[in-house]
């Protein structure tokens, strides 16, 4: 991507991420009620362009699922098992697992971002939600004052959804839901509300990846888009830099042919902007640590070949990555060049844009 989530991060934002909060209507205190009565009768004119699609939250809403949705999610938060990591702990009288997730959402920001993928995009950005804490521990995270320790304001599940009715009312063209997992109940009763208040563009799920699809069922009629990463294809990698996770791939895997399931292919308007369907990101790590060739094999074994992936060129040596001698220094030309002919020899054949730019980049690089 041209612009990396660090630069977007760090640009515009302040130390403290509530005065980007405060834009969308979260008072300096996290109590209260979130925006005005005028606020919420205002959620903004749907797009032109896709005036006879609806969002699938809005249809579970009208047949009448969404709220046992949302009950069954928050049942998992008394002994936690939302993720693979299933701390067992009580979220919901505030004790905390892995990820420190207090009881109450914790957002770093909220606002129009433009280096996402560009079917995310379109003309006026995406409407991103930068989730703080995580579920993964990666050392090498480029957003480890978010991720890990856990930087940004507690929110109430109100103030959340007016936070998405303002990103729909700037000319967002969809909600991205950052770093969603370990939040994943309490977004969904935020996206409910926002929904009864005339929420009607799309929503992205865009997750690490570490994920239990029997809780991704959950989402079964509320996600239009997923964006899930594909990190590591080998437990040991999972295990020495996502935190201990070796268990990471198999589960990833399974998450996202659960994806794949529910949403299908990506499928986009005439402007070219998402509308639904699964997208996967792939990172490309120094050494080939990250198992780029295994990945595009197993994509092309279990999943259609037009499945849009993005294999993605901006590994830099972040939080602790230098103290791990495989991981320890950028990625070169090379490494770039042969994991997107890998892609291409696997048969893929929807590949992000700006990572084809890239590759032909890089190969004027090396010559």
């Amino acid at each position: 991507m041209a612009l990396s989530r660090r630069v977007f991060l760090k640009s515009g934002l302040v130390a403290v991420g509530g005065l980007v909060l405060k834009a969308y209507g979260v008072p300096e205190q996290s109590s209260g009620a979130a925006g005005s009565s005028g606020e919420q009768g205002s959620a903004g004119e749907p797009r032109s362009d896709t005036d006879d699609w609806e969002p699938a939250y809005r249809k579970l809403e009208r047949e009448g699922g969404f709220e046992q949705r949302v009950q069954e999610a928050f049942e998992h938060l008394e002994h936690c098992d939302i993720c693979p990591r299933s701390c067992g702990v009580n979220r919901l009288r505030g004790e905390t697992g892995v990820c420190r997730a207090p009881q109450r959402v914790v957002v770093y920001s909220a606002q129009p971002h433009f280096g996402e993928e560009l079917p995310l995009v379109g003309r006026s950005g995406s409407g991103t939600v930068f989730f703080s804490n995580c579920n993964l521990r990666c050392v090498f995270c480029q957003n480890w004052p978010i991720a890990h320790e856990g930087r940004g304001r507690e929110v109430s599940e109100e103030q959340l959804a007016s936070m998405m009715l303002s990103l729909q009312r700037n000319g967002c063209k969809n909600i991205n839901l950052v770093t969603p997992t370990h939040l994943m109940p309490q977004i969904l009763k935020a996206v409910r509300l926002a929904s009864q208040q005339g929420l009607r563009i799309p929503l992205c799920y865009n997750t690490g990846g570490y994920e239990r699809a029997e809780i991704v069922k959950l989402l079964d009629g509320v996600v239009d888009i997923y964006l899930p990463d594909l990190k590591f294809m080998d437990p040991d990698e999972g295990q020495t830099y996502l935190g201990g996770a070796p268990d990471y791939p198999d589960h990833a895997k399974a998450a996202i042919l659960e994806m794949q399931r529910q949403v299908g292919e990506l499928h986009t308007d005439e402007h070219g902007v998402a509308l639904k369907g699964l997208m996967i990101r792939h990172l490309v790590m120094p050494n080939r640590v990250s198992g780029t060739r295994e990945f595009v094999d197993w994509v092309a074994d279990n999943l259609p070949r037009s499945t849009y992936v993005n294999i993605m060129s901006q590994y830099r040596v972040e939080h602790r990555a230098f103290e791990y001698d495989e991981i320890s220094r950028s990625i070169n030309s090379q490494e770039f060049i042969e994991a997107i002919e890998w892609a291409k020899e696997a048969g893929l054949s929807n590949l992000d844009e700006r990572s084809l730019s890239q590759y032909e980049m890089h190969k004027r690089r090396a010559g």
